[in-house]
């Protein structure tokens, strides 16, 4: 009777502590992670803008969700996937955090990617471009939000091929985004009827593109395509610039250019480049409005990467409140339901592989003498269908995807 009376009591007990735990996991509410980039090559980009704009977001919908408190958490990888992936295993397993969302650089990327399905734990990736997070490497966890390399790729070059510009060269940062954006904008390149001379890449976060510009002059190529993101795009145009390669007669694609790149390289050094963009902070009344509060905050508009951290929080919380639930599955089933219903998403839907199929835009960099506002940097040339910017589900590598 006593073992009996100690086995009872010790059972109790321990359903005890684990309705204890429960309700107090429930009463931490639901936790977003920030994982960004404070200090490196996209810290611009992406970094402490990411995370006011998750929280804006946050703000926007009450600060609740399901009557339970929204709180943020934020990290800094680094650039590096063993800090990236550590951060974010500690978040899902000890404090608590129910999706991660950002997350610039494609390798850290992937190596969140497996964790969060490991975890069964929600990521949105707003940042990275590499189409691995959406092809091969996908996840039933993970949602790819704003670009692809396919997307930008098929978007600007298919435009500058178009205009007679049939030689390039390909300039490239070495790690999977730029090997990823070089690969899609070669293909891009011959389907359109053009050939790419030559392709160099560069180390990330680099300081001298002397030799690397030089290789692509002396090849010749009518363009040189610039496929590197954040602090390297802008000095990799203000170095071939200096060299006089431009003026010699050569021109630039950037194959992701933001806002604030335009901004540091000033007009005069950008005007005319075509770039496409997901979105634009003078695109409407919505993406103004949200604007004008970014700005309070950081002192300028936001990057269309930023602004995806925005949409995809403001969706998860939506998803959150109409699936009553913080169960990843479950969200992650009405998040791919439910209308992405923001002022920055153009007829914006989740496929089944996690790709989001959005409508973008060809944008060219205004001359200084059209600018007529501060940050008025781009003419919208034309929309471009999300459909022609997403490749079909028929060759899709991701074993999510039904054929």
């Amino acid at each position: 009777m006593r073992q009996q009376f100690l086995r009872r009591t010790a059972l109790g007990l321990c359903l005890a502590l684990a309705g204890a735990s429960a309700l107090a996991n429930d009463a931490d509410g639901v936790k977003i992670g920030v994982l960004t980039d404070m200090a490196g090559v996209t810290a611009d980009a992406t970094g402490r803008g990411s995370v006011e704009a998750a929280r804006l977001a946050i703000e926007e919908l009450g600060g609740t969700v399901l009557g339970k408190p929204v709180s943020l958490v934020s990290g800094d990888h680094q650039h590096r996937p063993d800090i990236g992936s550590g951060m974010v295993r500690k978040w899902y397993d000890t404090d608590g955090v129910d999706v991660v969302v950002d997350v610039p650089n494609s390798s850290v990327a992937l190596a969140v990617q497996g964790i969060a399905r490991e975890k069964k734990k929600l990521v949105l990736f707003s940042s990275p471009g590499t189409t691995a997070l959406t092809q091969a490497q996908c996840s039933p966890y993970g949602v790819q939000w704003t670009y692809t390399t396919y997307a930008l790729s098929r978007g600007t070059a298919t435009a500058v091929v178009n205009e007679g510009n049939k030689r390039w060269f390909i300039l490239a940062s070495d790690y999977a985004f730029g090997k990823q954006l070089a690969a899609d904008t070669e293909a891009v390149v011959k389907a359109n009827g053009g050939e790419v001379v030559g392709t160099v890449f560069h180390p990330l976060n680099a300081s001298d593109f002397a030799s690397f510009l030089l290789q692509a002059q002396a090849s010749k190529a009518q363009i040189i395509a610039v496929a590197n993101a954040g602090g390297d795009t802008i000095s990799a145009i203000k170095q071939a610039a200096e060299f006089g390669i431009t003026g010699a007669g050569q021109k630039l694609a950037a194959m992701l250019l933001l806002i604030t790149d335009v901004h540091s390289l000033g007009l005069q050094a950008a005007q005319q480049t075509y770039l496409t963009v997901p979105s634009y902070w003078d695109m409407n009344d919505g993406t103004r409005a949200f604007t004008k509060k970014f700005e309070a905050r950081l002192g300028r508009p936001p990057t269309f990467l930023q602004a995806g951290v925005y949409s995809s929080v403001r969706h998860y919380l939506r998803a959150v409140q109409a699936a009553g639930t913080t169960n990843s599955d479950a969200v992650m089933a009405k998040m791919k339901s439910l209308p992405i219903d923001d002022p920055f998403s153009l007829n914006a839907h989740i496929r089944e592989d996690g790709l989001v199929v959005r409508d973008m835009m060809l944008a060219q960099v205004k001359s200084p003498a059209q600018s007529k506002a501060p940050w008025d940097y781009y003419n919208i040339v034309r929309t471009i269908p999300g459909d022609t910017l997403a490749w079909p589900l028929s060759e899709s590598q991701c074993p999510l995807v039904k054929k």
